[in-house]
């Protein structure tokens, strides 16, 4: 099934025409809003590198999960 998604607000241009692959890939900078200096405090303070990464880190899923129950409300 083919999914399709504008990631326009979400991605610096130069990454919004790529592949979920090469997005997942991608260094956090690729994220609209995030700085290189912000890219390297997230790398050095997390050890998170690309975006798959800072998707699955269990920091930012937590805070996620917790966000939710408190929005469920």
């Amino acid at each position: 099934m083919a999914i399709s998604a504008n990631l326009e607000k979400v991605l610096d241009k130069a990454y919004q025409d790529k592949s979920l692959e090469e997005i997942l890939d991608a260094p956090v900078e690729a994220l609209a809003g995030v700085s290189a200096g912000g890219g390297k405090l997230i790398r050095d303070a997390l050890g998170v590198k690309t975006i798959g990464e800072l998707g699955r880190n269990k920091y930012f899923i937590a805070a996620q999960a917790l966000a939710a129950l408190k929005d469920a409300k």
